[in-house]
């Protein structure tokens, strides 16, 4: 099992429920309504807020690659 999936499995119900979706408009490429944002000092990395959870992603050729699934502390970006 990889970080990935034990941060998803540390989530609530609800919470899965979200990234899920999160998930499901990354794929599609449709970030309306989705509180997206570059990370500082990369070009290729972005962050999703959904409440105190974080979905970080990389875009590499129109494909999306998830990073991680935190919620917000100070060590959230650091990776």
């Amino acid at each position: 099992m990889d970080s990935i999936d034990k941060e998803f499995a540390r989530l609530t119900e609800k919470e899965k429920k979200h990234v899920r979706a999160i998930f499901v408009q990354l794929k599609e490429g449709d970030q309306r309504g989705l509180n997206v944002k570059k990370i500082k000092g990369r070009e290729d990395v972005f962050r999703v807020r959904k409440g105190k959870l974080r979905v970080i992603y990389q875009l590499q050729d129109k494909t999306v690659h998830i990073l991680a699934i935190r919620y917000r502390r100070e060590d959230t970006y650091k990776f």
